[in-house]
C-alpha cells in the first residue's frame, strides 16, 4: 500500500469545514443513538437532502459520522436505563444494566467508549490495508452460505437459553412467529395479518425492543413501588489500568467477530454483538459472571458493533455492495453527488475515499474525546428518583417508538410487548432468545427459499458448496459442545446460562 493516499486523506480530512462537519456528524450520531428509536438509518436519511448544500467530500464524512457514532451512542440508555438506543446495543443490556443496578454505571460507559474506541481504530486498520482482498471474499456468499451462516448465528441461542432450554427454545420460537408477520420476503404474499393494514408492513423491531425492555421492566418495577432500582452507591467513573488489560483481549476478539462478519451483506451489528457475546462467554473462565453485571459482557458487544461498521465499509467502497440499511441509505449519498462505489471508485475518487477513511479515525478520537468527559453527566442520570425515571423513559420510549414509521400503531405495540415481556419475566422465560431470532428470521427465510430455487427444491446444495458445509459444521459444534456440557455438567451448566432467566 502506498501511504501517500492515506497521508492526502488526512490532509484533506483536517482541513477546518471537513473537520468541522466530521464533529457534527459524530455529535448527531451520538445523540440518535442514545435515543431510542432513531438509528444510524433514520438519521442518515432524515440528513440526506440537507447535505446537498455540501461539496461530496464534507457531505459523505458528515453522513458516515453519523453512522458510527450512533454505534457509539446506543449503550448509553442501554446500560442505564435498559433501553437499547440501537438495535446493536440489546446485547449490551444484557450486562451493561445489572452493573448500573449495582451502582458501577461509571465503568460501564467507560468500558463502552473505550472498546468502541479500541475495535473501531483496529477495524479501521483492517479497512485501510485490506479493503480489496476481504470484500472479494463476501463475493463468494451467495444464498446456501448466507443461510448456512444464519444457522451458525441461530446456534447461539442454545447458549442464551438460561437454566431451561426448553424455555429459550420457546422464546426463539415466539421471535420467529412475530417475523412472520407480514409481508412474505420472496412472493410478497400477506401472513398473519388478519384483515389488518397495520400488520401488512409487519411489526417493528424497534417497538418490540423497546416494549421488552424498556416498559416490561417499567411493569416489573410496579410490582415494587417504593424500593430504590439502584440500591448502592456510584462507583468510580473510569477503567482502572488493571481493568483495562483485562478487557484488553475481549477488545481483540470481539473486533476480528465484528470486522470479518461485516464484510458480509446483511450481517448486522446486532447479529455481531450477539455472536461476540456468546464467544466471549465461551472463552470465559467463569461464563457464570455474565448477566450479572461482567464487563467483558459489555466490552464484546460494543466492540463488535464497532468493528462491524468498519468491515461494512469494506464492500461498499470496493464493490458498491450495502451490508445494512444504513448504508445503503449512504450509497444514495454517494450517487446523488454522481458517484458510483465500486471497483474503479479509488481510481477515479481516490480523493475522496481517502479523506473518509481518514475522516474515521479521526472521528474516533473525536468520539472518545465526546464520550468519556460525559461518563459523569450519564452516570448521574442513575440518581434519578425512579418515580421521575419511570415517567420520562415511558415518554422517550414512546416518541421512540413513534418516530421509525409514524405510526401511533408501534406505540400500542411497544406497549403490548411490555406486557409480553412482563409475563415472560414472571415465567421465567428468557427474551434474549426472541430477540436474535427475531433479528435473524427474515434473512433465513430469505436465503433459504433462494437456495431451494436454485437448487430445485434439494437440500444437497448446502452440503456441495465448501464455505456453507463448513459453517454447517461449525454450527453443529457449538451447539453439540453446549448440549455436552448441559448433559454432563447440568448443575454447571444451569448457574452458567442463569442470567437470561433473572
Amino acid at each position: 500500500m502506498d501511504f501517500t493516499f492515506l497521508i492526502n486523506g488526512f490532509a484533506t480530512a483536517l482541513t477546518p469545514g471537513n473537520l468541522l462537519f466530521g464533529f457534527i456528524g459524530c455529535l448527531v450520531g451520538t445523540l440518535i443513538g442514545v435515543l431510542p428509536g432513531l438509528g444510524p438509518t433514520s438519521g442518515i436519511a432524515i440528513l440526506l437532502p440537507l447535505t446537498t448544500i455540501l461539496p461530496p467530500i464534507p457531505a459523505i464524512i458528515m453522513l458516515a459520522g453519523i453512522y458510527y457514532g450512533a454505534m457509539y451512542g446506543g449503550s448509553t440508555t442501554a446500560i442505564l436505563v435498559n433501553i437499547p438506543g440501537e438495535v446493536a446495543a440489546v446485547a449490551t443490556c444484557l450486562d451493561g444494566y445489572q452493573l448500573a443496578r449495582q451502582g458501577k454505571a461509571g465503568p460501564a460507559l467507560a468500558t463502552a467508549a473505550i472498546a468502541s474506541f479500541v475495535a473501531g481504530t483496529l477495524s479501521l486498520i483492517g479497512l485501510t490495508f485490506f479493503a480489496p482482498t476481504l470484500a472479494g471474499v463476501a463475493l463468494h456468499f451467495g444464498p446456501p452460505e448466507y443461510f448456512a451462516l444464519m444457522i451458525m448465528a441461530l446456534s447461539v441461542v442454545i447458549n442464551l437459553t438460561g437454566r431451561s432450554l426448553v424455555k429459550g427454545l420457546i422464546s426463539g420460537v415466539i421471535g420467529f412467529l412475530i417475523a412472520m408477520i407480514g409481508m412474505e420476503p420472496v412472493t410478497g404474499y400477506s401472513r398473519f395479518t388478519f384483515g389488518s393494514m397495520n400488520l401488512m408492513s409487519g411489526i417493528d423491531f424497534i417497538s418490540v425492543i423497546i416494549g421488552l425492555f424498556a416498559v416490561g421492566e417499567i411493569f416489573s418495577n410496579l410490582e415494587n413501588i417504593g424500593v430504590d432500582v439502584y440500591k448502592t452507591k456510584l462507583d468510580r467513573l473510569y477503567l482502572s489500568v488493571k481493568e483495562f488489560i483485562y478487557l484488553l483481549p475481549t477488545m481483540i476478539r470481539s473486533t476480528v467477530v465484528g470486522f470479518f462478519l461485516g464484510l458480509l451483506p446483511g450481517c448486522s451489528p446486532g447479529v455481531t454483538a450477539f455472536m461476540a457475546y456468546d464467544i466471549e462467554k465461551r472463552c470465559s473462565k467463569h461464563p457464570e459472571k455474565f448477566g450479572r453485571g461482567e464487563l467483558r459482557g459489555v466490552a464484546a458487544p460494543e466492540g463488535a458493533n464497532n468493528a462491524t461498521t468498519s468491515g461494512g465499509f469494506v464492500p461498499l467502497f470496493a464493490f458498491g455492495i450495502p451490508s445494512g440499511p444504513a448504508l445503503a441509505v449512504l450509497l444514495g449519498g454517494f450517487m446523488m453527488y454522481g458517484l458510483q462505489p465500486g471497483p474503479t471508485l479509488f481510481q477515479k475518487n481516490g480523493d475522496l475515499v481517502w479523506a473518509v477513511i481518514a475522516s474515521m479515525y479521526i472521528g474516533n478520537v473525536i468520539l472518545i474525546i465526546l464520550n468519556l468527559p460525559l461518563v459523569p453527566l450519564w452516570a448521574k442520570l442513575v440518581r434519578v428518583p425512579y418515580a421521575v425515571l419511570a415517567p420520562m423513559v415511558l415518554v422517550f420510549s414512546f416518541i421512540g417508538a413513534f418516530s421509525v414509521r409514524g405510526k401511533l400503531f408501534d406505540v400500542g405495540v411497544a406497549v403490548v410487548f411490555g406486557l409480553i415481556g412482563w409475563l415472560l419475566k414472571k415465567v421465567d422465560i428468557p427474551t434474549t432468545p426472541l430477540i436474535l431470532c427475531l433479528i435473524l428470521a427474515t434473512i433465513f427465510e430469505t436465503s433459504l427459499r433462494q437456495s431451494l430455487n436454485m437448487a430445485h427444491g434439494s437440500f444437497m446444495i448446502f452440503l456441495t458448496r465448501p464455505i456453507s458445509l463448513g459453517l454447517l459444521v461449525f454450527a453443529f459444534v457449538l451447539v453439540s459442545a453446549s448440549i455436552y456440557t448441559r448433559i454432563k455438567h447440568p448443575e454447571k451448566a444451569q448457574e452458567a446460562l442463569a442470567e437470561e432467566s433473572e
